[in-house]
């Protein structure tokens, strides 16, 4: 089954050249049965990226999904226009009264500041406690997890003395976990962040499991059973070039930045990128469509009523 997005929306083409499906309304309602409800909350500056790369692994699944685009409603996106959040986003007010099967929180580049800093961090909240009973599965993504984790087990972050940033091996800490079927023992994952949370703070929670690990980059997934939460503090979704369009803006800009580790071919800028992760990428996404179809009830309004 394909995705179901607005079919004007910039994602649109470029998934259907990528070979994933994707439907309209018309196609959708000629179908009798329950989409998925995914919602994606993107706190990204630019969201139209975030779309696709969310949309790709989402959009991958054999399943039908939804995918609904929300944003946060008194922030101003810097780096995306207000037609295009006009035609394609509504706000987390307007749909604060609908249930999701599954919902994303990405990450922002607001890691330095304090939670409590955030001009929307009154929402955050709001939002964060409403998934406990409006969504059937929350999966977090880099600082949208260090916020849901702190939020929920005032786990702290801890500012890094210089940027984690590169492609670094990670290791399979729970073949058996639901989430980690068909992953390798060990497997590459890029990292983006001036912050982390440790292995210490996490292990004081005991609903909290983590999944993967890296020996350089510490911590990168770790999951929650009774708030059926996952939180991902790296970079599975990026695409092949985006740590490379990171380390060049900074480079442009004249912003210190290192090299990303292991990342160009022979360190060598000049050289395209190739992407190690993706694959795993869709793993993560894929097992996590696949354990909300199994366990999220079939009338939407029933989610939530189980805890």
């Amino acid at each position: 089954m394909p995705i179901k997005i607005p079919d004007t929306l910039p994602a649109f083409e470029t998934l259907v050249q990528e070979g994933v499906r994707v439907m309209t309304e018309t196609m959708a309602i000629r179908q009798d049965i329950r989409p998925l409800q995914i919602g994606l909350l993107n706190l990204m500056p630019n969201k139209i990226k975030t779309e696709l790369q969310m949309a790709r692994l989402v959009g991958a699944s054999p399943l039908q999904v939804e995918l609904s685009l929300i944003r946060i409603g008194g922030h101003k996106a810097k780096n995306t226009s207000e037609d295009h959040l006009l035609a394609f986003y509504q706000t987390w007010e307007e749909v604060k009264q609908r249930k999701f099967d599954g919902f994303i929180i990405t990450g922002a580049p607001i890691e330095l500041l304090p939670y409590e800093d955030v001009t929307y961090w009154k929402e955050m909240q709001e939002i964060l406690d409403w998934t406990e009973t409006n969504v059937h599965s929350t999966m977090n993504v880099c600082w949208g997890a260090m916020a849901a984790i702190y939020h929920f087990h005032g786990v702290p972050k801890y500012e890094l003395k210089e940027k984690a940033f590169g492609v670094y091996r990670h290791r399979n800490l729970k073949p058996s976990s639901i989430y980690l079927n068909g992953f390798s023992d060990n497997f590459e994952v890029p990292v983006s962040r001036w912050t982390e949370v440790r292995r210490a703070d996490i292990e004081k929670s005991e609903s909290l499991e983590i999944l993967m690990e890296s020996s350089e980059m510490g911590v990168c997934l770790v999951h929650e059973k009774r708030g059926r939460r996952l939180y991902m503090f790296n970079h599975v979704e990026y695409d092949s070039t985006s740590l490379s369009d990171e380390y060049f803006r900074d480079v442009e800009a004249g912003v210190p930045i290192k090299m990303p580790h292991n990342y160009f071919p022979h360190n060598d800028p000049a050289l395209a990128p190739q992407n190690r992760w993706r694959s795993h990428a869709h793993l993560l996404f894929g097992n996590w469509i696949n354990e909300i179809y199994q366990t999220t009830p079939y009338d939407v309004e029933e989610i939530g009523m189980d805890l």
